[in-house]
């Protein structure tokens, strides 16, 4: 489908979904606890969906309930009893499967996980060789289904922290499921380290019996989760950062509520990076608003934020001067290559002096003119496209819209209801 938005000018409340990349954690913690969990969450989407279709395959039994999902675990007595042989469908959710890759070769159940999408093309090394090394025995990378068998024994696990950090919190929740204590060791340089924070803050939360002895040493014991009975979803900082940025963007602004101020999430680092560039920020108790100021162009280092770059990008066409990001090599290796995809959206929408290196993307301010965007089948860059709308002089047309299912099925939604009725975006959906 495709939309095509009339510089809608933005302007009211939104209140942040719920984060996905927490959910994905609470999901699995709960389906290997000791009884029943509720985890509030008032809206799920593909990604999350796509977790819960794969722990219910594996044995777990996940409803739907109001706001919430109701877990029942998978039984244990002595042993996971988990389905032999399951067909885990993960979607196009990367999380889901660089989680759950390492899970079912704990469980010593043979299985295979499908991909979709860009998902079978992206890379499971180094986790893949590590798994391997402790007694798994995986089909051929890239094969789709993704065959696994044998199981993981208890021991010393290395895995470089370089690649991504999916990988790691893989491993933290597959080692408590083993019959023994592992240790795990981070070797290299460590890549957005805040989701690690987020993994062990939810394993915690379920009591399992990890201890970080540094930033780079885990000592893992095993041990059956404990349900905590009701958790509640953090608010998304990732899903947030474009309503944030769209107020930078404005000189009404725009107030986003339940978030939370101290949160582990690392793209919290939206708002140092646009307060940076000259945006005016007003934190409250419950809520957060973004006003437009001077946006001058800056550094950004991308490497614990690469969900954020894409939206940042959008601020940095709109800014004075040059904005550099750096450190983003990974962002090739996502939904899309977020490299190009950036690239090419602001320069259909009439970007100047945009240029890219494998690991580092420069944008020249100046203003949008409008245009078609090309959606590439990814979230972030349909999401990024429609805030830019707001700063363009003509129409933006972006195609693919759907993508946002992925994440926030919700957005275009939201962004009518914000919308000042004078100034109300125009749709013109359709195949």
């Amino acid at each position: 489908m495709n939309i095509t938005l009339r510089r809608p000018r933005l302007w009211g409340t939104v209140r942040a979904i719920p984060s996905k990349s927490h959910v994905h954690r609470l999901l699995i913690c709960a389906a290997f606890a000791d009884g029943e969990s509720v985890i509030r969450c008032p809206l799920t989407n593909n990604d999350i969906d796509a977790t819960v279709r794969c722990l219910t395959a594996l044995g777990a039994k996940i409803e739907r309930t109001g706001d919430s999902f109701r877990v029942t675990p998978i039984p244990c007595d002595g042993g996971y009893h988990a389905t032999p042989d399951a067909l885990l469908d993960c979607g196009e959710s990367g999380s889901t499967m660089r989680f759950l890759l390492p899970v079912v070769c704990a469980l010593g159940k043979s299985g295979s996980l499908l991909g979709h999408g860009r998902l079978p093309e992206r890379p499971l090394s180094p986790l893949y060789e590590e798994l391997i090394a402790h007694g798994a025995v995986l089909s051929p990378q890239g094969t789709n289904p993704f065959q696994v068998h044998g199981r993981l024994t208890p021991g010393d696990y290395r895995i470089d922290g370089s690649v991504s950090s999916q990988f790691i919190s893989g491993l933290l929740f597959a080692l408590p499921l083993l019959n023994g204590e592992s240790t795990l060791t981070i070797t290299g340089k460590l890549e957005s380290a805040p989701y690690i924070t987020l993994t062990l803050q939810a394993l915690h939360a379920f009591g399992a019996d990890i201890v970080r002895e540094s930033d780079t040493f885990y000592r893992i014991r095993p041990g059956q989760f404990c349900t905590p009975g009701t958790v509640t979803a953090e608010g998304d900082w990732s899903g947030a950062a474009f309503w944030l940025t769209a107020g930078a963007l404005s000189d009404e602004g725009l107030c986003v509520t339940g978030l939370l101020a101290d949160s582990v999430q690392g793209d919290s680092a939206v708002l140092d990076i646009l307060e940076r560039m000259g945006a005016s920020v007003c934190r409250d108790k419950d809520s957060i608003t973004v006003r437009g100021g001077r946006l001058r162009g800056c550094v950004v280092d991308g490497a614990q934020i690469p969900d954020l770059i894409p939206i940042l990008s959008v601020a940095a066409a709109a800014a004075e001067g040059e904005t550099v990001f750096e450190n983003i090599g990974r962002l090739r290796l996502k939904e899309s290559d977020r490299i190009a995809a950036v690239t090419d959206m602001l320069t259909r929408l009439g970007a100047k002096n945009i240029t890219s290196g494998d690991d580092w993307l420069k944008v020249g301010g100046g203003g949008l003119t409008g245009g078609m965007a090309e959606g590439w089948n990814d979230h972030r860059i349909v999401m990024s496209a429609a805030i830019a709308s707001t700063v363009c002089a003509g129409p933006v047309t972006i195609t693919g819209i759907e993508a946002t299912d992925k994440s926030y099925p919700t957005f275009f939604e939201d962004l009518d209801r914000l919308t000042q009725k004078d100034f109300l975006c125009t749709a013109c959906r359709g195949m």
